[in-house]
């Protein structure tokens, strides 16, 4: 019997160190290509997807701080950088004070526009085009399925937490 502290040797345990390299590998080529084309800093292009496909290109900084994974403190930083350099701007609700939105200005739009097309192309060359069909679904579901899981064990314990 193997104890606890010992490492699997199972295609599971290897497929963990697996993933956290080709995600740290991705995000730091598609940074730097980002970059060398005149574009934001890669955190920036996820909050201007974000919010390029939200209604109006706004959504409230709660909202875009669960859809882009950062604390709220991190993307209000991160926002307030973006404002400085005239990428978004920060709204309050008219009809609820402690809401502010996060919404992309004109000169946020176009950046991402320009740089969106080349981003898109990155992603296939070093991910997608990497992939069957058949592999890219699998990836899918598989996160997918982590995600929900994750999600919903974190759920279970803030509902524990409210409850104590």
């Amino acid at each position: 019997m193997k104890k606890a502290c010992e490492r699997p040797d199972d295609d599971k345990f290897t497929a963990w160190p697996l993933l956290l390299e080709a995600h740290g590998l991705l995000v730091e080529e598609l940074e730097k290509a980002l970059v060398a084309q005149g574009g934001p800093p890669l955190a920036w292009y996820d909050v201007m997807v974000q919010l390029s496909s939200a209604p109006e290109g706004m959504l409230p900084m709660k909202e875009l701080a669960e859809s882009v994974l950062l604390s709220k403190s991190g993307v209000t930083r991160l926002v307030d950088r973006m404002a400085a350099a005239g990428y978004v701007t920060r709204d309050s609700c008219p009809t609820d004070r402690r809401v502010v939105y996060a919404k992309l200005t004109d000169r946020g739009r176009e950046v991402f526009d320009s740089v969106r097309p080349q981003h898109l192309d990155d992603v296939r060359r070093l991910f997608t085009d990497h992939l069957t069909d058949t592999e890219a679904r699998a990836i899918k579901n598989a996160l997918m399925k982590i995600v929900s899981a994750v999600r919903n064990a974190n759920g279970a314990q803030e509902e524990r937490a409210e409850a104590g």
